[in-house]
């Protein structure tokens, strides 16, 4: 199990990270117009954005003080833990049995924190992924944590307990975002009445010992 690992890999926080990411992807399928030209292709681009942000805000908020984000970049790395001793995850959409060569790539600073996380004989060659599976029409149908080591071992394979919505036929409204990470979703604009106000982001809690740490390699 996940928290055989590292305790910090608890049912709970898997969930709540688990539930972002199914979010994000459901959020991006309501509001893709395939008649102006979106495909697969770019609601998948902007379903990865979306996990991201949500991940980012939910980290910024302070209401979940064991989620840092570790990597900003494309390779978007965020830490399930605290105190620098946390464990970095990645998450990607696909077959959670057939992950591929990039998915199970490792960045630098993920390799690192790894090792601060479990030693270094036990992160050798390990990685921790979300796998977000879906079917018929892009939609989420399971998000799966895994523990990967090497091309073809794997040591963790959790479905996330999640209750994923039905989809409605033919729906294609703007979806309101779950209020699981701070983030209530934007208002509706009623015809003729003012724009909606783009809502403040959080404020930003004080550098975490992880955060500092990384400032100082540069």
């Amino acid at each position: 199990m996940p928290w055989d690992f590292h305790p910090a890999l608890t049912e709970d926080r898997l969930r709540i990270c688990g539930r972002m990411l199914a979010n994000a992807r459901r959020d991006a399928l309501a509001m893709a117009s395939y008649e102006l030209g979106d495909d697969p292709w770019s609601v998948g681009c902007r379903a990865f954005a979306f996990g991201r942000h949500r991940l980012k805000r939910a980290a910024q908020s302070g209401e979940y003080p064991w989620l840092e984000v570790l990597d900003d970049s494309a390779h978007f790395v965020f830490v399930i833990g605290s105190n620098g001793q946390g464990v970095p995850v990645r998450f990607y959409r696909g077959a959670a049995d057939e992950p591929t060569e990039r998915t199970l790539k490792r960045q630098e600073m993920e390799a690192e924190q790894l090792c601060l996380a479990l030693g270094e004989e036990a992160a050798e060659g390990l990685v921790f992924r979300f796998a977000v599976e879906t079917g018929e029409g892009g939609r989420v149908e399971r998000v799966v944590f895994l523990a990967l080591r090497g091309e073809d071992r794997v040591e963790c394979f959790w479905p996330v307990p999640l209750d994923l919505p039905a989809a409605s036929a033919g729906a294609a409204e703007q979806l309101r975002l779950i209020a699981d990470d701070g983030y209530a979703g934007p208002a509706p604009h009623v015809p003729g009445g003012p724009p909606p106000a783009v809502p403040a982001l959080p404020r930003r809690k004080p550098a975490s010992p992880l955060q500092r740490r990384q400032a100082g390699l540069f």
